[in-house]
């Protein structure tokens, strides 16, 4: 089972100058940080932001191949989370018939953001994430919910550090 979920934001953890891109469920009860390189979180930004560039970067590049040679994304799932490893697959359609492709969950969520496939988690991950995370929950509920939806609505492009907007 799936969970459809969106990227809600993209920064720089001042402390530990780790990025991380939190990907949210339509009802912002759920949460999921993932870590990822600054350069992934350049090219999820610039997705979000739906930044344009004189050149095509990686993921524009991999959007226009896929375009000239009409294959659809169809979505992307981040699938497991093995050994503090998050894994994804990108689900593609080339002439009618799905296959899908292992990805890293930050190149797959730039990918969706240019393509505009939607993003699910497997529940599994979910459940794997909450029980691995030392007092971590991968559920957000009540208050604590309110809090982290209030603190991501408050964020300004000055707060994303090197990745300003």
């Amino acid at each position: 089972m799936v969970r459809e979920m969106r990227v809600s934001v993209c920064i720089t953890d001042q402390q530990t100058n780790e990025t991380i891109v939190v990907l949210e469920d339509s009802k912002g009860n759920t949460l999921l940080p993932i870590r990822i390189g600054p350069l992934e979180g350049t090219a999820i930004a610039a997705g979000i932001e739906q930044m344009t560039f004189p050149r095509p970067l990686t993921h524009d590049l991999i959007k226009n191949i896929l375009d000239h040679v009409n294959v659809r994304v169809d979505r992307v799932e981040i699938c497991d989370l093995r050994n503090d490893t998050f894994y994804a697959w990108i689900y593609i359609v080339v002439n009618e018939e799905e296959t899908k492709v292992d990805a890293r969950p930050s190149d797959a969520l730039a990918i969706a953001l240019r393509t505009n496939a939607p993003t699910y988690v497997n529940e599994k991950v979910l459940q794997k994430y909450a029980s691995e995370e030392s007092g971590s929950e991968a559920k957000v509920q009540g208050e604590e919910a309110d809090k982290w939806a209030e603190e991501l609505e408050s964020l300004s492009p000055e707060d994303f550090g090197k990745y300003k907007m």
